[in-house]
């Protein structure tokens, strides 16, 4: 935990110093979302948004009254991070899972620092652990302790699930950081959802192991999430190429979707230094709201 929390901690100051010094930009605006809150009502006015009418109280007989609102003055910022089993692949220590958490921890303690409320989900195919935000540094270390001592009760994937359990736990429009290799089918419908109602951030994570096969003829192929073992023949014609065109096309598919849907997205491999994405990421987040 020590060691943890010192790595994350020189990761989270070279990103401040970054930020601050090299983009000239403001690392509040990096967790800041374009989120509004209720602020009062007043009487409607030619070519206010009829979506904004408040209908309880125009139905107080007084006339046509409409909200209106405010910036949210706190940023609330949430991690949904995949622990399925298919996450456990990777050198020791640089798993994608391992990946996920370290991003999860540096952007947590970075999150706090800008009085920003943070919390935490974590997922396989049931809800392996959930953090209610709020702020101050103790949530930050709450956090990295939570996932520093997971132990996942579930080898399964379902993020659709995953997605459809974060719409019902997080209330008010926030920043949302979601964490997978995205190995699954059929959460495309919850993720649209996910990204209209919040700030959305994909962070995509690979290992070169699901795709660098040798050529060794048959062998045994342990499923992590099912246990089962397939024997596979690493040597038969293209398997190897479609292997990798598969993962490739998943990839694209999902830059694509995000794209299409204003979500920001990035895309890690586990032998990669992930700050100088991170880093990137913020400086495209920082144009956005310097624009809106």
């Amino acid at each position: 935990m020590k060691e943890l929390l010192k790595k994350l901690r020189r990761y989270e100051i070279q990103i401040r110093k970054a930020i601050n010094s090299q983009m000239k930009g403001d690392f509040h605006s990096v967790f800041k979302g374009s989120g509004l809150e209720f602020d009062d009502v007043r009487p409607y006015q030619y070519g206010d948004d009829i979506r904004t009418i408040d209908w309880s109280v125009s139905a107080k007989g007084h006339g046509t009254f409409v909200k209106t609102f405010k910036e949210e003055k706190e940023q609330t910022v949430f991690f949904i991070l995949d622990v399925s089993a298919s996450e456990d692949i990777g050198s020791p220590g640089r798993t994608k899972v391992d990946i996920g958490k370290e991003i999860c921890g540096v952007l947590a303690l970075s999150a706090v620092k800008e009085s920003g409320h943070v919390g935490l989900i974590c997922y396989s195919d049931i809800k392996e652990r959930f953090i209610k935000p709020t702020k101050g540094q103790s949530q930050a270390y709450e956090i990295i302790s939570a996932l520093s001592n997971l132990k996942p009760l579930s080898t399964g994937t379902n993020l659709s699930k995953a997605i459809s359990f974060a719409l019902n736990a997080i209330r008010r429009r926030s920043v949302v950081i979601l964490i997978s290799d995205f190995i699954d089918e059929g959460y495309e419908d919850n993720l649209k959802a996910l990204a209209r109602r919040h700030d959305l951030v994909v962070v995509h994570i690979s290992d070169k192991r699901e795709t660098a096969l040798p050529r060794l003829g048959i062998i045994p192929v342990l499923d992590k999430e099912t246990q089962r073992t397939v024997w596979i023949n690493t040597s038969f014609g293209d398997f190897r190429e479609k292997i990798i065109r598969h993962h490739n096309e998943r990839k694209d598919m999902l830059q694509k979707f995000s794209r299409k849907h204003e979500i920001n997205f990035i895309t890690l491999d586990t032998d990669e230094d992930y700050v100088p994405k991170l880093l990137r990421l913020f400086k495209v987040r920082n144009k956005s709201m310097k624009t809106t």
